[in-house]
């Protein structure tokens, strides 16, 4: 029997609504023309039920506890794939062959430097200045030195300007940092990958040889490739928002790192820092005590780093992260009391009822917090890491979007509520 199309009744109404079939997922019901035939809009309170776009480059099953990239399981990306590896799959469809994989490689390594005359930005900063504020700013700086790439329809500048994105962030990142801490910048090198290169511009001196440890740049990549995407979150509609009125795709993702900076998005592994920061240097503190507090409903205390919007299963990039968070904090040995807490609170909500039956599952994000404190990585660098990550998902769907034919420039509706009428009193009046 063929399905009907839904209808909508308003008052002696009846409105027939097109599908927007999925291929996995929620399909969407097309209320595009509810406001020119009726009169009225939807009204939905951070777009949590409502897709602004169609896309074919991630989808994230929260019941399954599942996350693939162009029909590719997370869990084999992360193991078998390099960080550009994923970048190139985000952005262009399909994974690079060898000989695409070396020039996608080569490209970074070209395009790694800064212009000079950007020191005198960095330097303009003070000292105390927020990363994340260098970053985003930095990366709206960078635009003026190719605005023939700002074409959105150009599709040769597109690459251009991805491809300069992509390989001056790692750059750009470790000289903010290097900014915070009074430490000359460190030029990248074209001897090392992508990945080694950050943590050679990040932590080594002029004055000593630095070796990047394999083990250390397997978990970044891993913890970068997992930070790649994940659909239609805060930072990435931000991207589309701004990319929307054909605002060129350097200030498109400057914008999505702005969103990204918020704490209750990428913020997120800071707080999970803060909060053992806080258990560490509570004198009375027990692992039972806090996790007591945690199921009491009438204690304001919340475990951060458990549980997720989307996922109402384990998070599959969680799952991930757990073993090489083990492998790091092997491997660096460190007597770190917050890495301890982190590890009892992580036995004891696994093995509690109250969080399993919770679907409170460690997330992505109490794992990558404590694996970038162990691997040096100050707090407020955290966010920073996330944006490296992110960054492909964000270029791959300002691109994305900029192909649709479908796409207008983002214009919100409301529900105003105000004052309708007024009578204007003059100023001797008031």
């Amino acid at each position: 029997m063929e399905e009907r199309e839904p209808t909508l009744s308003i008052g002696d109404n009846n409105l027939e609504l097109p599908m927007v079939p999925a291929l996995q997922g929620y399909s969407g019901i097309d209320v595009s023309t509810l406001r020119g035939s009726q009169g009225v809009v939807t009204y939905d309170p951070g777009f949590a039920n409502t897709a602004s776009a169609q896309s074919a480059i991630t989808y994230v099953d929260g019941a399954a506890g599942t996350l693939t990239h162009r029909g590719y399981a997370i869990e084999e990306l992360a193991n078998s794939c390099s960080f550009l590896e994923v970048a190139y799959l985000l952005l262009f469809g399909n994974l690079p062959n060898k000989m695409e994989l070396e020039q996608w490689q080569d490209s970074m390594k070209r395009h790694s430097l800064l212009n000079e005359e950007l020191k005198r930005f960095f330097n303009a900063f003070p000292k105390r200045a927020h990363p994340m504020a260098i970053l985003s700013s930095a990366t709206n700086a960078i635009s003026t030195f190719y605005e023939e790439y700002h074409d959105p329809h150009d599709e040769d500048a597109i690459v251009e300007s991805a491809q300069r994105l992509l390989a001056k962030m790692p750059t750009i990142a470790a000289w903010s940092y290097k900014k915070s801490t009074g430490f000359p910048y460190i030029y990248p090198q074209n001897n090392l990958t992508y990945v080694e290169n950050f943590l050679h511009m990040m932590f080594a001196l002029p004055t000593e040889e630095y070796h990047v440890d394999p083990v250390i740049t397997k978990a970044l990549n891993v913890l970068l490739i997992l930070h790649a995407d994940h659909g239609q979150n805060c930072s990435t509609a931000t991207v589309r928002f701004v990319g929307s009125s054909q605002a060129n795709l350097f200030a498109s993702v400057a914008a999505g790192m702005n969103a990204l900076w918020g704490p209750l998005h990428g913020g997120a592994n800071q707080k999970v820092i803060e909060m053992l920061s806080d258990i560490v240097n509570d004198p009375t503190a027990t692992t039972e005590s806090y996790i007591a507090r945690a199921k009491d409903k009438n204690d304001s205390f919340r475990l951060m780093g458990f549980g997720h919007r989307v996922y109402t299963n384990y998070d599959p990039r969680a799952r991930i992260l757990k073993k090489f968070a083990d492998d790091v904090l092997d491997r660096v040995k460190g007597d770190d009391p917050l890495l301890k807490v982190a590890e009892e609170l992580e036995q004891a909500a696994l093995s509690d009822e109250y969080f399993a039956s919770r679907n409170l599952y460690p997330n992505v994000d109490f794992y990558s917090g404590i694996i970038f404190r162990a691997l040096g990585f100050p707090i407020r660098m955290f966010t920073v890491l996330f944006a490296i990550g992110r960054l492909p998902g964000w270029i791959a769907n300002w691109k994305e979007m900029n192909e649709d034919p479908a796409t207008r420039i983002a214009r919100p509706r409301q529900v105003y509520i105000g004052e309708t009428s007024r009578q204007f009193v003059p100023l001797h009046q008031r």
